[in-house]
């Protein structure tokens, strides 16, 4: 079975506030199996016009925890501490 990802752009709007969505984003994380390969670094555009500011790449078991992931009770109350502190894109995509 393929693994699956979850990747997300994240542009923070209030670093204060990103701090506790961190704390229960990784709680979340841990919880659910989550093996995070990327989480913030450095970010260097090589082609085309996307300018990503911070970036995070998590991965699952399967294509389907990936898609769990989100509507788990321990990431929904990390995305309700994120509220108003950051603008995230995320898409989950299966591995080969």
């Amino acid at each position: 079975m393929p693994s699956g990802y979850v990747i997300a752009h994240v542009e923070v709007t209030n670093p204060t506030q990103y701090e506790e969505y961190k704390k229960w984003s990784s709680a979340a994380m841990q919880a659910h199996g989550a093996e995070v390969c990327v989480r913030g670094g450095q970010v260097e555009p090589l082609e085309g016009t996307w300018q990503p500011t911070r970036v995070v790449l998590l991965k699952f078991a399967s294509f389907e925890q990936a898609k769990a992931f989100y509507e788990t009770p321990e990431y929904k109350k990390a995305r309700e501490a994120r509220a108003g502190a950051a603008v995230m894109n995320m898409i989950a995509v299966e591995g080969v």
